[in-house]
């Protein structure tokens, strides 16, 4: 599953499951563009990895201002300007039951979560006809295909993200870009380290395989969405939650 010559685009990818495809796309020899808010993370994460022979451009994206996407993108150097790889991976919380939840909670969510990755995956989409190869991956999420209590804006957003690229898969089948979804469970990041311990094994006794995820099971699957070997797979949504959703 080599990515030799291949130019990613990761959003989110300042920490937790977004570094680590980062990582996983660059060791298998892609060229990276790491894109997020906290640029000064980026920075650190570029240099870091081109230490390991691993091309990362850091790239500051605000998916809260959509409108401001294409732009950035188009103002990529030369190197990187041919995206083959989109990972819509930037995500948002702001939990809260929906009698409590504020208008501005549901809009800020979806937002950063949903038209966001709609921004991004059309400013490079073009692209990806145009060369006749792509391969578009958004991380939604199980909560988008389960749902959560005091997660309608989160969850609705995620299931947004699987309509959108079932849609998508069916548009650009015939200029051999692929478009699915990788739905994670439960994965080990710093989010999930605040969790009390007695929490935590209640949560880990639900997942039959009865371990949080790591950042690596979720960076494996997209790596074989990104790859060659996945050329015959569109539309597909491919569940990394250890059975917590079957």
């Amino acid at each position: 599953m080599r990515l030799n010559g291949r130019t990613a685009l990761v959003t989110g990818a300042s920490q937790g499951i977004g570094e680590g495809i980062v990582r996983v796309l660059g060791a298998q020899g892609a060229r990276v563009i790491a894109a997020a808010r906290s640029i000064d993370k980026l920075r650190s994460l570029a240099t870091e990895l081109a230490e390991e022979g691993i091309e990362v451009h850091a790239l500051e994206l605000d998916l809260a201002a959509p409108e401001s996407v294409a732009d950035k993108i188009k103002g990529l150097p030369e190197t990187f300007s041919e995206v083959d790889i989109l990972v819509n991976n930037a995500g948002i919380t702001e939990d809260g039951l929906l009698a409590r939840m504020s208008l501005e909670s549901w809009e800020k969510v979806l937002q950063v979560n949903l038209t966001g990755a709609f921004a991004t995956t059309r400013a490079v989409s073009r692209g990806m006809m145009r060369r006749r190869w792509g391969r578009i991956i958004s991380v939604s999420s199980v909560v988008g295909l389960m749902g959560n209590a005091g997660q309608a804006n989160y969850a609705a957003a995620k299931a947004g993200l699987v309509g959108f690229s079932k849609s998508l898969a069916r548009e650009l089948a015939s200029r051999n870009v692929t478009v699915n979804v990788v739905a994670p469970g439960f994965i080990e990041t710093a989010m999930t380290d605040s969790i009390p311990e007695q929490n935590r094994e209640e949560l880990v006794g639900v997942i039959p395989l009865n371990r949080l995820g790591s950042v690596e099971d979720v960076a494996w699957a997209v790596l074989y969405l990104a790859s060659e070997e996945a050329g015959y797979v569109t539309g597909h949504v491919l569940n990394v939650s250890g059975g917590l959703y079957i």
